[in-house]
């Protein structure tokens, strides 16, 4: 029988993708078990997240969790990977001594290697896990690393500096998933948009979206984590004109005030920022926009909290997401800016900040009932069919919830991956539902 390994995935969907590349390198060699299985694992790797203290406490509490299984005999060999121990790897092997191998953020052919498989889990390796069940979207990482500088963060000494995936290996990875049932492509990088520039001596982003829609299966491809610096146009004309990109940017802004955006070496300003939202709602006409903010940066004081206030208002992100600024050692913001704002205030800020925001996103919700949308189906859960259309992403948007109708045609797991088209009929704050059209394709296995 073969050794039973099983694997939990913290952070971003960056990891998410190690962690597929890794399994796909093993698994030949072990039983894969789900992530939320319990029971007795002969091997545990446990993929962590290091970017802020949240996450950072995240991760150790979850290698925690697991060294006590491990103490009670449910885990054989527990290996530990990811940003977490890429940052600490001079700390946490003497603090956490019951962790059997320790590995970085870079070392996913080292994990592969000491799990007893031969095989290249890197990046552009066109081989990925894909569980017996399928998936309707899978994540696609176009580069590793990065290289810019912004104060607050530590992602370009845990990732290491920019390295994009060739567009062949990418061509060939999407492929890959196509022929395992992946319908929705979502393009993920640490910058998605300085994609190219090591390679190709340009920016080919838009390139690599035309060869990705060449290909038979994919319907829908996606943009997350996109720099508004020197922001590629072209982009823009293929969202506004090929129907298999989304309409959909995922767009980090963090903040909008010229102090703050300064000292967080962005390389922006405000009236750069507004006239780069203000081209992407022209260019391509009903665009979702996504963003990230920052609150209680250093350099943040009440007159640019309320600027950053204002701005949401004026621009009406139909999906915004924001955290509170925390010190992280070894960047430029620790070791030059005093960390001024008091916890409280940051967090009466963010609260503040996301009531904003919870009232744009129920009115642009509210402004799409009655209207009626292609929609791909994600899950079966209770009797709600799981849905998204193009203007949600999956994981970090609201989710379309449709009631199971026999006349869709096929049981209700077989239409997992499928399109129909759907009526909303009511708004939430994030999530809406809608109730069943028809389908927009056939669905094989159709019930009798």
């Amino acid at each position: 029988m073969k050794p039973t390994l099983r694997t939990l995935t913290l952070g971003c969907s960056k990891n998410q993708v190690d962690t597929e590349h890794l399994l796909a390198a093993v698994q030949d060699k072990y039983d894969i078990l789900p992530e939320n299985s319990s029971g007795r694992v002969d091997f545990l790797v446990v993929n962590t997240c290091g970017f802020i203290g949240d996450a950072k406490e995240e991760s150790v509490n979850a290698i925690m969790q697991a060294v006590d299984l491990k103490n009670r005999g449910e885990i054989g060999h527990l290996f530990v990977m990811g940003c977490l121990s890429q940052r600490y790897m001079d700390q946490l092997p003497g603090l956490i001594p019951e962790v059997d191998r320790w590995f970085g953020a870079r070392d996913i052919r080292p994990v592969a290697a000491a799990l007893g498989s031969g095989q290249d889990p890197d990046l552009g390796h066109a081989g990925r896990y894909i569980p017996s069940d399928g998936a309707s979207y899978a994540y696609l990482k176009i580069s590793e690393g990065c290289d810019r500088r912004c104060s607050y963060c530590a992602i370009p000494f845990i990732r290491g500096a920019h390295r994009s995936v060739p567009i062949e290996a990418l061509v060939k990875e999407a492929r890959f998933l196509a022929s395992k049932g992946v319908r929705e492509l979502v393009l993920i990088a640490q910058d998605t948009t300085y994609y190219g520039l090591d390679l190709y001596r340009r920016r080919a982003l838009a390139e690599l979206l035309d060869r990705l829609s060449e290909i038979d299966g994919i319907e829908w491809i996606r943009i997350h984590y996109s720099y508004p610096q020197d922001f590629p146009e072209d982009v823009l004309d293929r969202m506004a004109n090929n129907p298999k990109v989304c309409r959909y940017m995922d767009i980090p802004l963090q903040h909008v005030a010229d102090k703050v955006l300064d000292n967080m070496h962005r390389h922006v300003d405000g009236a750069w920022t507004r006239a780069l939202i203000r081209k992407m709602r022209e260019k391509v006409p009903g665009i979702v926009l996504r963003t990230t903010m920052i609150v209680g940066h250093p350099g943040e004081g009440t007159r640019e909290f309320r600027e950053l206030l204002d701005f949401v208002a004026e621009a009406r992100f139909e999906r915004l997401g924001a955290f509170t600024y925390s010190e992280e050692e070894g960047t430029f913001g620790a070791e030059n800016f005093r960390d001024s704002v008091r916890k409280s205030t940051k967090e009466k800020r963010l609260s503040e900040l996301m009531t904003l925001q919870r009232d744009i996103s129920l009115s642009y919700n509210t402004s799409r009932v009655g209207q009626k949308v292609k929609v791909l189906v994600d899950a079966f859960s209770g009797e709600n069919l799981v849905c998204r259309s193009e203007f949600e992403s999956p994981e970090v948007d609201g989710e379309i919830l449709v009631v199971y109708d026999p006349l869709m045609g096929a049981a209700p797991e077989q239409l997992v991956g499928h399109f129909m088209e759907v009526e909303i009929v009511r708004a939430m704050d994030y999530d809406l539902e809608a109730r069943f059209v028809r389908m927009s394709e056939p669905v094989g296995n159709t019930l009798q």
